[in-house]
């Protein structure tokens, strides 16, 4: 009789991972939504702070228009760069928001912004390039450029640092073992905190004099609260743009969004993007321009975030939670726990078993300092982010 091969030997003799893999974590905001949901599957109430997803839905324009092109059938391919008349309505945006003039040409509509960081870094780096990432920061940066065999290398930023990124510091990091580029985001997730534009610029002039790529995401333009953040194409023509339709759009599920790109680089673009993807979806396209139009409902959406932003910053520091990294854009609170714990990853577990309120851990962001941190997100109502303060107000002086 064959014996019969175990589990384990099947791992060891059978087709594996490339190696890889065991690198790229999970994206743990993701796996508290997962179990957030089977939570109230359950018939127990849940307030999602967890998710950076606006809970508005999209512009009236832009559903009336994917609306009106579905009627009209057959839905296709378009060129893999993206419409024509998007590429332009993208131009105009930066013409209208920033005053620069900018040729259509070097805009390519990607699937969302994961779609544009895989062209990009795919362009720009050969295998087992170092890229430098703000810590905290977004975590798909770190695990995108593991599973493309890239080498992230995070830059610390805290308080003393202003929670950005420091051109000195990438000045050292690089003179340690030289950097291929360098990846900022501002306003930051999950900081929410904005780069003013002397930093901003300063990274790109060290970028420039030691020949690295800049590639700044720009994903939360629109969403500040006092000051407008700057693009980096201010200053810099050859920086690497990243944005999309998701946050200050309201068009997340939709995944379109769009690279900024030097000219020199427009056909190695296209040519992944052809093989990658073929192209954007296309009824996606057609909302995303008409979301242009749609300046009144979309300010209206923002001014629910900033109303949030305004009782989070106020309420908070009453129930312990007073070292807040400056949330000057996007829709989050980072918030130092350290006084309550040293394991965010059990505190947001128990957070979401014992009250129903679903936080992300910092652990997400900053695998170095992220044990002492949360994020809560503010995209939602007004009735969330009061309910989030009372059932915390409750339950902190018990844990």
């Amino acid at each position: 009789m064959t014996k019969p091969v175990s589990s384990a030997s099947s791992d060891q003799f059978g087709p594996r991972l490339a190696a890889r893999m065991a690198n790229v974590a999970p994206f743990l905001a993701m796996d508290v939504l997962s179990a957030a949901k089977t939570k109230e599957r359950a018939g127990d109430s849940v307030i999602h702070m967890e998710i950076g997803e606006p809970t508005a839905a999209a512009p009236r324009l832009a559903r009336e228009a994917a609306q009106a092109a579905l009627a009209l059938g057959r839905i296709g391919y378009t060129e893999a760069l993206g419409l024509p008349s998007l590429r332009a309505a993208i131009a105009g945006h930066y013409r209208r928001l920033y005053g620069r003039s900018l040729a259509p040409e070097r805009i390519a509509v990607t699937t969302g912004s994961s779609g544009g960081f895989v062209l990009a870094f795919l362009a720009l780096f050969e295998p087992g390039a170092r890229v430098a990432i703000a810590s905290p920061g977004y975590p798909a940066y770190r695990n995108i450029l593991l599973a493309l065999g890239l080498e992230p290398v995070p830059v610390a930023a805290d308080a003393s640092s202003g929670w950005v990124m420091q051109a000195e510091t990438l000045r050292s990091i690089h003179a340690q073992a030289p950097l291929a580029g360098v990846l900022t985001m501002s306003p930051g997730n999950p900081t929410g905190t904005l780069m003013g534009r002397d930093a901003l610029e300063a990274v790109g002039r060290t970028c420039r004099e030691l020949g690295l790529w800049f590639i700044s995401d720009e994903i939360y333009h629109g969403l500040t609260y006092e000051t407008p953040a700057e693009t980096a194409l201010a200053f810099d023509d050859d920086a690497i743009i990243v944005n999309s339709f998701s946050k200050y759009f309201c068009m997340t599920g939709w995944r379109v969004g769009w690279l900024v790109v030097p000219e020199r680089i427009v056909r190695p673009i296209e040519r992944l993007a052809q093989n990658l993807f073929i192209s954007p979806p296309y009824l996606s396209q057609v909302a995303a321009e008409a979301s242009f139009g749609a300046d009144e409902e979309l300010e209206a959406i923002k001014a629910g975030y900033a109303a949030n932003r305004a009782l989070l910053l106020g309420e908070l520091p009453r129930i312990g939670l007073d070292r807040l990294a400056p949330a000057d854009g996007a829709f989050y609170i980072y918030a130092d726990i350290s006084r309550f714990t040293n394991d965010s990853m059990d505190f947001c577990r128990r957070l979401l078993v014992e009250t129903g309120v679903a936080a992300t851990p910092g652990l997400d962001f900053d695998q170095d300092q992220g044990h002492r941190y949360l994020r809560l997100s503010f995209a939602g109502s007004e009735a969330d982010c009061r309910g989030t303060v009372e059932r915390l107000r409750n339950w902190l002086p018990h844990i």
